[in-house]
């Protein structure tokens, strides 16, 4: 068994998209249009065939209030993993994105923790 597909619960698909692709560096693989919104993923280019993101549309009543509470006390959403999280901090700050933690070593790892635009806060990691 292994994890196929996971989600982050975004409030704009094509802002989610954007954001994902240009800025973070996905790749988009899957598109399927479902009424007013879309089965939308997108995967790492070093892995195609790898683990699948979907950038599910958060309209579930309890979606909201439960990714406020989230961020609210600076929990991220879900974690990726990064070669060098100093080197991937920068390149994102470079282009704008908004660190709630810089890189801060813990134990094995070293992690920050960013905020997708989408109302999510994302971690990123290095084992070290």
């Amino acid at each position: 068994m292994r994890i196929h597909l996971t989600s982050v619960l975004v409030h704009n698909q094509d802002e989610a998209l954007r954001f994902y692709t240009e800025v973070l560096g996905f790749v988009k693989k899957t598109e399927v249009p479902l009424g007013e919104h879309r089965w939308l993923t997108v995967v790492s280019p070093g892995d195609p065939d790898g683990c699948e993101l979907l950038l599910e549309p958060d309209g579930h009543p309890a979606a909201k209030p439960w990714k406020e509470a989230l961020v609210n006390d600076g929990i991220p959403y879900t974690s990726f993993a990064v070669e060098d999280v100093h080197s991937e901090f920068e390149r994102l700050r470079g282009l704008g994105v908004r660190f709630t933690q810089e890189p801060l070593q813990m134990g094995p790892v070293t992690t920050a923790v960013f905020d997708d635009t989408c109302g999510n806060l994302i971690q990123i990691v290095q084992a070290t």
